[in-house]
């Protein structure tokens, strides 16, 4: 079985209706997962829904082919990131089709892969599938990948896991076999006010969170001179640096208060939680003494605002070269950004990579687009996998 013709149009009808329903990840994605509920069950796919706690989000779960045997995940997050203050040209919950490419929000980030694996649910289930392929269809990983924690609990619980997933973010069809850890964080400092000309008497916020954040710059460089390093990476090290930064009121006033926010992407080896440690013992042993013996009160915050896990496959692991073989180049690389993927393999245990359609340089974008010919491919490559599925299985298993 190959591909249909009018496959692709198929695939853009389907972008086209997932990109209508605005799931910002301020909002409820709950009308998209009913949308795509009734469609699988118009051909014969029932689902599981795991829902917040509101019953306004959720994991969609969906199984093609018999249930019984370790299967393929193809996975996709169904929000997107606000368009407030972007400059679209059209509106971005409409999608626009010119210059060979379809716009819109999410159209590569990442509701292109969704659905073009939804316009293929057709033909799967035609298929006598030896292997089962799984829909999986999160929400809020725009906010740290915290939505699919739900999901990744149930799979790690599963009696029979699946082999292999597939995280389908932008990759331009690369497979992507790494990618950096790590989170936000939120420093807040509490210090003693007092007019500026009395500054010996005050605890001034502002000049603490400066040797703290000094502190964490020198993390960075520790890392960047001494490593560890992956030169599979574009930033072989790990990185820290800070974000953003408030305080103060007034001129002639000493701040009581500063907060700053601040980032660390780390490879996959190096432990995210021991920086962070790090940055609160040199806190509480090298700056808030100092503090409190002017302000018992004083006081340094160091908080987790998103954490997100990184993700190490083997290059050699035959689910790789197996995934090649599909997509039809044999080079890989590994990414700073964050996904989904660390959480399938290191929280649910299973093989994951990142492979999608799409750049990832267009996500986020006002005009966020993508190309009709990465359409092709990834329905290309999803065709030649249900075929490898229906012939033969996974060939490591």
């Amino acid at each position: 079985m190959t591909i249909v013709d009018g496959a692709v149009d198929d695939s853009i009808a389907m972008i086209g209706d997932l990109i209508g329903f605005p799931t910002v990840s301020r909002d409820p994605n709950r009308d998209l997962l009913f949308y795509v509920e009734a469609y699988l069950a118009r051909h014969g796919i029932a689902c599981d829904i795991i829902w917040n706690d509101d019953r306004t989000k959720g994991n969609l779960w969906a199984t093609i082919g018999p249930a019984d045997v370790p299967g393929v995940i193809l996975s996709g997050h169904s929000d997107v990131v606000p368009v407030d203050g972007q400059a679209w040209t059209s509106d971005p919950f409409v999608l626009r089709r010119a210059h060979g490419r379809i716009y819109g929000r999410g159209a590569c980030d990442m509701k292109g892969f969704i659905g073009i694996v939804l316009a293929a649910v057709p033909g799967l289930v035609r298929r006598n599938l030896k292997v089962p392929i799984h829909i999986a269809i999160s929400y809020d990983e725009e906010f740290g990948c915290t939505g699919v924690r739900s999901l990744i609990d149930r799979i790690a619980g599963m009696p029979i896991k699946p082999a292999l997933c597939i995280v389908g973010e932008p990759t331009s069809m690369q497979v992507v076999i790494g990618h950096k850890g790590g989170g936000m964080y939120r420093a807040t400092i509490a210090g003693k006010s007092a007019h500026s000309s009395l500054a010996p008497t005050a605890v001034n916020a502002i000049e603490y969170a400066a040797e703290l954040i000094a502190f964490i710059k020198s993390l960075s460089c520790e890392h960047a001179h001494g490593g560890p390093h992956d030169h599979v990476y574009d930033i072989s090290h790990s990185t820290l640096s800070v974000t953003t930064i408030s305080g103060g009121t007034a001129l002639n006033i000493i701040p009581n208060s500063c907060e700053f926010g601040f980032d660390i992407r780390s490879l996959p080896e190096v432990d995210a939680r021991a920086l962070i440690e790090r940055i609160r013992g040199h806190a509480e042993t090298m700056i808030l003494p100092r503090m409190r013996a002017i302000a018992p009160e004083a006081e340094i915050i160091v908080e987790p605002i998103v954490e997100f896990v990184g993700l190490s496959t083997q290059a050699d692991h035959p689910a790789v070269t197996f995934i090649k073989r599909l997509v039809g180049r044999n080079d890989h690389v590994k990414v700073a950004y964050g996904t989904e993927a660390g959480l399938f393999s290191n929280s649910a245990g299973v093989v994951s990579v990142v492979c999608g359609p799409g750049s990832i340089e267009q996500a986020h974008k006002p005009d966020e687009y993508l190309d009709l010919a990465e359409i092709e491919r990834c329905r290309a490559f999803l065709d030649r996998l249900a075929g490898q599925l229906e012939d033969g299985g996974l060939p490591w298993l």
